[in-house]
């Protein structure tokens, strides 16, 4: 064989090994494996983004897997409402943490889903130029400020804020921008201000160029932002599958708010395995301090929901008066009330 065509074999050969490496480290398999099982067992896949609003999922996954019934679902992260709203439509999530004015917005334009449970309560802020000229709310007139959605909490809470300092929606500039470019976005004078969920504002902070004009809590009290939706599709068809997902979510909520050593955890192996992000970050969102966010009791309340309808009418994202049983079952969570945290330590395989 001429030395030409021996380079061209193994030029091939080596090509084919390349590639079949690649697929078997970056392809998720046990996505694409899940996906050939008969339906009635094919395991929940649920959309979430990198935000502690949302920790509950990455949570649950990673201490279920030392469970005696070991993985309850299968998370698919994204990095942007938009992907999820998306994935959830078509069926490639059959369940999602989107934020509740999404939630209404969907259900209203025909989409059938549910909200059965919430992500958190509290866990956002307003974060501003850390030697900025804003420092009240009022200073915001002619600036630009980022938004994750115009269907978000965020953008009801900013409105709120505006209106109770006496500043019109037209004199300011709302962009919608994705949860993990508004640091940079900040850090660059790109945007004058964000408001967002944790870890973002925390991020700002510890880069020493963002400072928190006001956290949620302050204009809002039992403020809530990410809610945990499902296609009704799959609360018809097998509800006990849904039953599971929530018990686990409630009990990753109890297990966080258990104690600090808890959180710290959570931020090193979600920091890790999940968000790809540093884990002194999330540890600083989750503790400091410890009521930043809270993931209990995370129940979906009727009052709440009330007044997040009737901002986004008063705003103009919805138009109609959706009531509180159109778009929430609360059967779910009413069951998952009797939980317990997760009996699970660092250090420790297995998980009750």
């Amino acid at each position: 064989m001429h030395l030409k065509a021996r380079i061209i074999i193994f030029t091939f050969a080596w090509i084919v090994l390349i590639s079949a490496a690649h697929s078997w480290l970056n392809v998720n398999w046990a996505a694409v494996l899940n996906d050939y099982r008969p339906i009635e067992q094919r395991k929940i896949a649920v959309g979430y983004l990198p935000v502690t609003c949302q920790l509950t999922c990455p949570v649950t996954d990673y201490i279920s897997k030392y469970s005696t019934a070991g993985e309850e679902f299968m998370p698919r992260m994204f990095q942007g409402l938009p992907e999820v709203k998306e994935a959830l439509i078509s069926n490639r999530v059959q369940a999602a943490f989107i934020v509740a004015p999404m939630a209404l917005a969907l259900k209203a334009q025909g989409v059938p889903i549910k909200i059965v449970y919430l992500g958190h309560r509290y866990g956002s802020a307003v974060v501003v130029q850390k030697n900025g000229p804003i420092r009240t709310v009022a200073d915001m007139r002619g600036k630009t400020i980022a938004i994750p959605s115009r269907f978000s909490d965020e953008r009801l809470l900013l409105l709120r804020a505006m209106k109770l300092s006496g500043v019109k929606p037209s004199e300011i500039k709302m962009l919608e921008m994705a949860p993990p470019d508004v640091s940079g976005a900040l850090a660059a004078h790109a945007i004058d201000a964000f408001v967002m969920g944790e870890p973002f504002p925390s991020q700002a902070e510890m880069a020493g160029f963002g400072r928190v004009l006001f956290q949620a809590r302050e204009y809002w009290p039992d403020y809530m932002s990410c809610i945990l939706v499902v296609r009704q599709d799959l609360i018809d068809r097998r509800p006990d599958v849904v039953q599971v997902m929530v018990d686990g979510i409630a009990r990753s909520g109890l297990w966080l708010d258990t104690s600090k050593p808890h959180r710290e955890d959570a931020a090193d192996f979600v920091g890790r395995f999940y968000y790809n992000q540093k884990p002194a970050l999330l540890r600083w969102a989750l503790t400091k301090p410890m009521d930043r966010v809270v993931y209990s009791p995370l129940a979906p309340r009727k009052a709440d929901f009330d007044m997040v309808r009737d901002l986004m009418i008063e705003t103009g994202v919805l138009n109609k008066k959706l009531e509180f049983s159109e778009y929430a079952d609360t059967r779910f969570s009413d069951k998952a009330s009797i939980q317990t945290p997760w009996r699970y330590e660092p250090g420790i395989a297995t998980a009750k």
